[in-house]
C-alpha cells in the first residue's frame, strides 16, 4: 500500500491571513519568541502571554481555509492508500478545510491545558490570568500550544507513520524547528520520496528529492492533482 505522509508549517495559512513564523511581517516580529513561546516567558508575565495568544484565538476565528488546505482534505478523502497530516500549525485550518484526520504536533489555539493535572478543555475565546480548570479547579490554564523547550505531541505516532511512508512533503516549512525540521530524514530512512512545497527554499531543501515552489494555494493543488492522477 502507498502510504503518503504531510508535514504543514505556517506557510500554507499566510495566505488565509495568519502570519508566517518569524517571516516578514509575521506575527512573532512584535515579540521574541522568548517572552511569548517558552513556559519561561509564560512564568515571567502570564498576563501578556494570555492576552498574546487570545489575540492569534481571534484571529484563527476570523480567517478562512484556503485552496491549500482544501486541496489536502481532498488528497485524504481520495487517495486510495494512507495519507497522514501532521501540522505545525495551531489555528485549526485544516479541519475547516474538511481534513478528517490532522496530527496537530504544536497543540491547537481552541484548546487550553492545565499546567496542575494536565486536564485538557476548549479554550473560551478569552484566557485569564490563573484561569480555572474545569477539573482540578487550580488556577493554572494556559494555552495548550507547545512552547520551545517543550515535547511536541504525538511524536511516537508521527514516527511510526515516518517509518513507513512512501512519499513524504513538507508544505510551508522553514525548516528551522525541530524535530519537524529531521523528518525528511526520517523519511527518506524509511526509502519514501521526498518533496519540498514552499514559497522559497527551506533551511533544509537540500535534503529534498524534488522540489515545487510558489504560493501554496498555486502549488498545492497542482501537487495533488498529479498524485490523484488529476
Amino acid at each position: 500500500m502507498e502510504r503518503i505522509v504531510i508535514l504543514t508549517g505556517a506557510g500554507i495559512s499566510a495566505e488565509s491571513g495568519m502570519g508566517t513564523f518569524r517571516g516578514a511581517g509575521g506575527l512573532w516580529n512584535d515579540r521574541r519568541v522568548e517572552d511569548v513561546a517558552t513556559p519561561e516567558g509564560f512564568a515571567r508575565d502570564p498576563a501578556m502571554v494570555q492576552d498574546f495568544y487570545n489575540q492569534r484565538r481571534q484571529k484563527a476565528r476570523q480567517v478562512a481555509p484556503n485552496a491549500a488546505h482544501e486541496a489536502l482534505a481532498r488528497l485524504q478523502r481520495d487517495y486510495p492508500g494512507e495519507v497522514t497530516l501532521i501540522t505545525q500549525n495551531v489555528d485549526g485550518l485544516h479541519e475547516a478545510g474538511g481534513s478528517p484526520s490532522v496530527i496537530h504536533m504544536h497543540g491547537r489555539l481552541d484548546g487550553a491545558l492545565c499546567a496542575a493535572c494536565d486536564h485538557r478543555w476548549d479554550a473560551p475565546e478569552v484566557m485569564e490570568v490563573a484561569h480555572p480548570c474545569p477539573a482540578c479547579g487550580a488556577g493554572a490554564g494556559r494555552p495548550d500550544v507547545v512552547w520551545f523547550g517543550e515535547m511536541p505531541y504525538f511524536m511516537d505516532e508521527i514516527f511510526e507513520a515516518l517509518s513507513r511512508c512512501t512519499l513524504f512533503a513538507a508544505i510551508g516549512t522553514s525548516g528551522q524547528v525541530y524535530p519537524a525540521a529531521g523528518f525528511v530524514q526520517e523519511a527518506f530512512r524509511a526509502g519514501a520520496h521526498t518533496v519540498e512545497i514552499n514559497l522559497e527554499p527551506s533551511a533544509v531543501v537540500s535534503d529534498f528529492a524534488e522540489t515545487r515552489f510558489g504560493p501554496a494555494t498555486q502549488t498545492v493543488p497542482a501537487w495533488v492533482a498529479d498524485v490523484l492522477g488529476g
